[in-house]
């Protein structure tokens, strides 16, 4: 099981998904209905692995791995 947790604005709830990849998680995120209102951050979110940020959507994933969403976030 994957926890996948969201920060800041988005305002979800952590989930627990059985995937095997990122690619997998995006799939789920843009067409599962209980989501709607994360899609309209996935294209600006950066993407954490076990508090490591990655640039790919192939990162493989295995039991007990965090994700993270990050939304851009405008401070002053």
């Amino acid at each position: 099981m994957i926890q996948v947790e969201f920060l800041g604005p988005i305002g979800n709830e952590t989930i627990s998904l059985n995937i095997k990849n990122l690619t997998e998680l995006k799939d789920i995120l843009n067409n599962d209905s209980r989501f709607e209102n994360i899609k309209q951050w996935l294209d600006d979110c950066a993407v954490a692995v076990n508090n490591k940020m990655v640039d790919s959507l192939d990162i493989s994933l295995s039991n007990g791995d965090k994700v993270t969403l990050l939304p851009p976030v405008c401070g002053g």
